[in-house]
């Protein structure tokens, strides 16, 4: 188990992550962070770890710079898991009109804030890829997305951070052809495609970092 007693996890990103969070009295929504809270709750009760959900619907990653203190940094989490980059391309798509963050201003933006993350003592970084932009790998929305998936990648590598492979678990998936969808648009998680990004973390996490007897 690569967690210690108490804990913090923060987990950040856009309406993936958020999933209705302001309505929960918990304030964990209803999507893969809930599942990861209630399965790590189960397996782990005696570590009392404690999930914080920051996920802002419509967010981008120029949207985390700007709460990135108050609702990151001021929480002095030991982990910070990452989910951001559907936004950054889907507004390509949909508002071409506004301001687009293109796969270098996105990487560069993304490093500064891995960089204030890593200034906090003993923070471990958890980096997911971007999911899907509709459930079929050649869509228009899914080759905009891969230098924003390989830009994850390297962060990851560069900032030694556990990489979660949520975009190559969907992409794998999709490619069974089991004839069940993972979102309700293309974009936005039904309970499995939740259920595949939460096993998708734990996964990567359990698996890539030591583990505390």
């Amino acid at each position: 188990m690569p967690f210690q007693a108490k804990d913090k996890i923060v987990f950040i990103g856009d309406s993936i992550t958020d999933k209705g969070r302001k309505k929960d009295p918990l304030k964990l929504g209803s999507g893969y962070v809930r599942m990861l809270h209630d399965y790590l709750t189960a397996e782990y009760p005696q570590l009392s770890l404690k999930i914080i959900n920051e996920g802002v619907s419509g967010n981008r990653v120029t949207d985390l710079q700007k709460r990135w203190t108050l609702d990151v940094l001021d929480h002095k989490p030991q982990w910070i898991s990452i989910s951001i980059g559907i936004n950054d391309v889907w507004r390509q798509l949909d508002s071409p009109d506004i301001e687009q963050v293109y796969p270098d201003r996105y990487e560069a933006v993304y490093r500064s804030l891995l960089e204030q993350a890593k200034e906090l003592p003993g923070c471990r970084l958890i980096l997911m890829e971007p999911t899907v932009i509709k459930e079929y790998p050649d869509s228009t929305g899914n080759r905009l997305l891969q230098p924003y998936v390989e830009a994850v990648r390297r962060l990851a590598e560069q900032f030694d951070a556990v990489l979660v492979p949520t975009h190559r678990a969907f992409l794998d998936f999709i490619r069974c052809d089991t004839g069940q969808d993972l979102t309700t648009d293309g974009v936005h998680m039904n309970t499995l495609g939740d259920t595949l990004m939460a096993t998708t973390w734990v996964k990567a996490v359990m698996g890539a970092l030591p583990q505390n007897k």
